[in-house]
């Protein structure tokens, strides 16, 4: 083993009781979104950060505009760490989170360490990988070897709800320009595709009446029901279409929401029902959206006497397979090979993330970092989420591995 790798390898060992406890200060500050009040954990990492010599920039979203967009308060954090002439590799990782819903076992803002996993919400995705990237570059640094380039630690609050006001605003505000970019991801493989997603919230509009004299409204549900049985079999044909991207299938549809009426002996005058459509890289998302509003129109014309307001939610495009992220993708592999002992192969994943709005920006990116073979595994957005602290430890290996080879 080159002695250099071993080198940062010792380190990591030497340190992990620290990097567990750092990831135990993350997870006790909570980030649930919604509500969205994320600046006291950015605050809170800030000070963290402080400890290990890193100074963060906190670049604050103005209040109004985050409130408008349906959150409380977000604060972005960027470390810039420089070490000379060379490519700079941006490392980010999300602090915000679902709420932790029913079911825990262990307290979700606990830290529990129990059978070598860790307790949380937000242990897995993605706080986790907080402290993967803040240990790689510490152990990086420890090592003193000369170094060109440099590495920026990007902690953002808003990946629940799209992330144009986490990463998108940095890059809208020319905050950062990156060479490269690695984003929080699992220890199993790495990612280098993603869908997109539309989300749309459809409102139905009929005229409400008496039960008992029903002929003289008319029924929004009805028409709903219409409009949903079109769109499902809309689903059904979406089979029919795959992407070449491995991991990725074919695009489908949820209908995740829906709120109408007013009471049982009242027909109901307006029916509201969220959609959310996942959009291979294939597909282009102007086609995909328009497609949705004509089945919507079309099958709410053959209910005389409806109206339909269709609103768009959240335009997510789709994150495509980009060759310029080679370098780092194999250094991934490479390193998580050595590390874990099993092959690290590449792939996509019909999630969408961040990523692709640095992939939108000219970013060659890559997703890896701490975790399990699936989200299903670590419990993500579902009680009792946890981290195995192996994967976290062999992770932050490979992490700072990777960097001291494009870094050198």
């Amino acid at each position: 083993m080159n002695k250099n790798y071993a080198a940062l390898d010792a380190w990591i060992d030497t340190h992990f009781e620290d990097q567990v406890q750092l990831l135990q200060e993350l997870v006790r500050v909570p980030t649930d979104t919604p509500p969205g009040n994320n600046a006291p954990h950015a605050e809170r990492t800030a000070e963290l950060l402080e400890r290990f010599g890193f100074q963060a920039e906190r670049h604050a979203v103005p209040a109004q505009q985050v409130r408008d967009y349906g959150l409380s308060s977000i604060t972005n954090l960027i470390v810039r760490r420089r070490y000379g002439d060379g490519p700079t590799i941006a490392l980010n990782a999300h602090g915000d989170v679902v709420p932790p819903g029913e079911g825990w076992t262990h307290d979700p803002y606990g830290g529990e360490v129990v059978d070598g996993k860790l307790y949380a919400r937000a242990a897995a995705v993605s706080k986790s990988d907080f402290t993967t990237y803040i240990f790689a570059v510490r152990a990086l640094e420890a090592l003193q070897a000369p170094l060109k380039g440099g590495v920026e630690l990007h902690f953002t609050y808003d990946e629940e709800f799209g992330g144009e006001l986490g990463p998108g605003w940095l890059l809208k505000h020319k905050l950062t320009k990156p060479d490269f970019l690695l984003a929080a991801g699992f220890s199993y493989e790495v990612v280098t595709a993603h869908n997109g997603c539309l989300q749309m919230e459809v409102t139905v509009h009929g005229k409400m009446a008496h039960a008992a004299i029903p002929a003289t409204g008319v029924d929004a549900l009805q028409a709903a029901v219409t409009i949903l049985n079109a769109l499902y079999a809309q689903n059904e044909r979406y089979r029919s279409i795959t992407s070449k991207v491995t991991g990725i299938t074919h695009p489908y549809l949820n209908v995740g929401r829906i709120d109408g009426g007013t009471n049982t002996n009242v027909v109901p005058g307006k029916v509201v029902f969220r959609l959310d459509r996942r959009m291979i890289p294939e597909e282009n998302p102007v086609e995909v959206e328009a497609d949705i509003r004509r089945v919507i129109a079309e099958a709410a014309a053959t209910r005389p006497g409806v109206r339909i307001e269709i609103k768009r939610l959240l335009l997510a495009e789709a994150w495509k397979p980009d060759t310029r992220n080679a370098p780092l993708v194999q250094a991934l592999q490479r390193h998580g090979e050595a590390v874990f002992g099993e092959r690290i192969p590449t792939s996509g994943t019909p999630l969408y993330t961040d990523v692709r709005l640095y992939g939108a920006a000219g970013v060659p990116a890559a997703i890896y970092g701490a975790g399990p073979r699936t989200v299903l595994e670590s419990n993500a957005k579902r009680a009792d989420e946890h981290i195995v602290l192996e994967d976290l430890r062999r992770a932050t290996k490979v992490v700072a591995r990777t960097l001291l080879d494009l870094l050198s």
